[in-house]
């Protein structure tokens, strides 16, 4: 398919791949909108501006950002997350951002072990497909549980951190105790 992109040193193919996402997600988005402009007439228009209609548009163009920004990261969704977000109106300043973030990690993704890691992925899922989801959902578990060990302990980086500060402090944190207790006491006064 694109074997040759996986010949060129890291940097280029990752450049070379992410004007693709560009090219390909900005025009499924501009296609989007220019449907919603040309639908946008007689009963069509009616249904656009309904009240169900405005209010689900309201929510996906600010909520939809990260969606579209994920969607780079899946096969198939992607093409229809950039559509909708064209067909709902999302307004560049919200949609150019997604696409900028996502298209980057889809890029460096496909450069480095995408393509590698989706064929044999592909593969698999023709032999078992449910062998193929279960690797899958194998692989979402695992990152949720490193995203969340790594939100509630704050990283390696965090913890080395806290040991240093724990270490450095130790001697300031006692005397500054001894110092505070003896401000605390009132003067004694000779009568």
């Amino acid at each position: 398919m694109m074997d040759w992109i996986q010949d060129l040193p890291l940097l280029p193919a990752v450049a070379f791949l992410y004007v693709v996402i560009w090219c390909r997600a900005g025009a499924t988005y501009l296609v989007g909108r220019g449907a919603r402009k040309a639908a946008n007439r007689g009963r069509v228009a009616a249904f656009l501006g309904s009240p169900g209609v405005v209010r689900a548009t309201a929510l996906i163009n600010r909520w939809g950002a990260p969606v579209v920004a994920l969607s780079f990261l899946t096969v198939g969704f992607q093409t229809a997350a950039n559509a909708a977000a064209g067909l709902t109106g999302m307004p560049a300043k919200r949609y150019l951002p997604a696409l900028a973030i996502g298209g980057l990690a889809w890029a460096f993704i496909y450069a480095t072990v995408g393509l590698v890691a989706f064929m044999a992925w592909f593969e698999l899922f023709l032999v078992s497909p449910w062998g193929a989801v279960a690797v899958l959902a194998l692989v979402v578990v695992l990152i949720a549980v490193l995203l969340r060990h790594k939100r509630r302990t704050g990283g390696i980086h965090a913890a080395a951190s806290t040991v240093e500060s724990a270490r450095g402090s130790a001697q300031p944190l006692a005397s500054s105790a001894v110092v505070d207790a003896a401000a605390s006491e009132p003067p004694a006064t000779d009568r």
